[in-house]
């Protein structure tokens, strides 16, 4: 009686059956169901409600139910949670000073997510990584604060204030309850998200996210695409491919290489230490897909709705990559730990750059990495690799900066530079993202001391042996170096938008 209640509590009962078919938790069969509807529906609101066929106001209302109804299917009486911070983050925008309300937006926001964190671990069920209410609280945490950020500079700050990317995400206008809750809520991102920006989710409901996109550089109006709005079509099948991939992979191969064995004793007794680094590559190969499954998909919703187109290629093809939130080839062929960071979980890196990073007075590396830490939650293991992740940053940008050079001077130098820097990406990566996936300390430390510290330490020697620039310095020069990229476009306002949203990850401090 007490699991039927509970069930009741977290979620609708109606797949239990194709559960225990397939044997997977109950509630990751309710999340993929209701991405494979929300798929569905994206098509259906693309072609019946179309911008030109009625107004933003019944947009903002279809995609605003239709959000609720997918949380309170997998969710239960738990997705109140969802409009209790968002209206209590509502209410400080309305009533708040400005000056003051993006603050008090993001001190509301990230406690009231902690709180359900912690009443979700340490109360409810510890150590069950699976599906939870507090996963589509980050997403709406992120949206919140990043609305808030841009009210404030669109509001309060003058022109000259801002920088380039805080001109173009600027919010010059209070949203109202529907608009705010639309933006929060709405079907195609409520589960799994990406973020994007409030400027960006308008203009797909008002339908002017196209217009832009037919300007060249010079301003005029590119006739090749001005009479047609660009399907998205080729690129959901596309991306559907890839999930499918990706699924099939991390079902077949995750339960063979599972990372707990890294920390067996056996397992650390008789195995060769080389092997041991091979095996932890492996498995940490087969926990991605995972990821590259559930962003994927969601990408491909929100594009099957018409959101997320971003211009067109050389060759004259549609670009459905505004709001992506990842690169496989990149992140799996990447050369350094930047590289990497760059190309995964985009849009929360975006987020972080944005409310954090280009905001933060003192040490933005570290307070980045800290406030990282806080949203993903409060598994101890979070914080042991994000921690682990400032070191690994600060000891990858020195030896970046001082050894690089001498390897640019020909091709093969250069090859042979990228084939040992993939290989120290990878491991690095992988040390740094284990107590990520092992969640608790004890397990955590265990697997280190059988490392005997050791990417710890290399980590720390570099940093005092090697110079590297202060991070004001850097900073400078990023922003002149970005000022310089954005002057050289003529473009419109949105046109500017989209290449910060695309290249901003390129100008991220190294």
């Amino acid at each position: 009686m007490a699991t039927e209640t509970t069930s009741s509590c977290t979620g609708s009962n109606l797949l239990q059956p194709i559960s225990e078919i397939i044997n997977l938790p109950l509630d990751q069969v309710n999340f993929v169901m209701c991405q494979l509807f929300a798929l569905l529906t994206a098509f259906w609101f693309r072609l019946y409600l179309h911008p030109s066929k009625t107004s933003p106001f019944i947009r903002h209302v279809v995609a605003t139910l239709l959000g609720f109804y997918l949380v309170l299917f997998c969710f239960g009486w738990y997705a109140l949670h969802f409009l209790v911070q968002s209206g209590l983050t509502y209410s400080i925008m309305i009533f708040a000073e400005l000056e003051h309300m993006h603050k008090l937006c993001f001190i509301v926001a990230l406690g009231y997510l902690s709180f359900c964190q912690i009443t979700r671990v340490y109360v409810f069920d510890y150590g069950m990584y699976s599906a939870d209410f507090t996963g589509p609280m980050m997403v709406i945490t992120q949206k919140i604060t990043s609305l808030a950020f841009e009210i404030h500079d669109g509001l309060t700050r003058k022109e000259e204030q801002l920088t380039p990317s805080q001109r173009c995400l600027a919010v010059r206008k209070m949203p109202s309850l529907l608009e705010y809750l639309s933006y929060n809520c709405n079907f195609m991102g409520i589960l799994a998200g990406p973020t994007c920006s409030y400027n960006d989710y308008m203009a797909f409901i008002e339908g002017t996210a196209y217009q832009p996109r037919h300007l060249e550089t010079n301003g005029k109006e590119n006739g090749k695409y001005k009479h047609t709005e660009p399907s998205p079509k080729n690129n959901v099948i596309s991306k559907l491919c890839t999930c499918a991939i990706s699924l099939a992979i991390f079902l077949s191969v995750s339960k063979i290489f599972p990372v707990e064995r890294s920390i067996d004793d056996k397992f650390i007794a008789s195995t060769p230490f080389i092997l041991q680094v091979f095996y932890l590559y492996l498995s940490m190969l087969a926990t991605r897909p995972k990821y590259y499954f559930i962003w994927t998909l969601s990408d491909a919703i929100n594009n099957a709705a018409g959101f997320g187109f971003n211009g067109y290629n050389k060759d004259g093809t549609p670009r459905w990559d505004l709001i992506s939130n990842l690169r496989i080839l990149d992140i799996e062929f990447a050369t350094s730990f930047k590289m990497f960071l760059d190309n995964w979980n985009i849009q929360t890196a975006l987020w972080l750059k944005r409310v954090c990073y280009e905001r933060c007075p003192i040490n933005p590396t570290a307070a980045t990495f800290l406030l990282s830490a806080m949203w993903h939650g409060v598994y101890p293991g979070y914080y042991l690799t994000f921690l682990t992740g400032i070191g690994m940053t600060m000891a990858a940008r020195a030896l970046r900066h001082n050894i690089r050079p001498y390897f640019l001077g020909s091709t093969t130098h250069k090859s042979v530079y990228d084939v040992i820097t993939w290989a120290g990406t990878q491991v690095a990566i992988c040390y740094t993202v284990v107590p990520f996936v092992l969640l608790a300390v004890g397990p955590s430390l265990k697997f280190y001391r059988s490392w005997y510290y050791c990417i710890h330490i290399a980590c720390l020697l570099l940093v005092l042996a090697l110079p590297v620039k202060p991070w004001h310095l850097r900073a400078k020069e990023e922003q002149q170096q970005q000022n310089s990229l954005q002057g050289g476009l003529t473009g419109d306002h949105n046109s500017q938008c989209i290449t910060d949203n695309n290249c901003n990850q390129k100008h991220k401090a190294t």
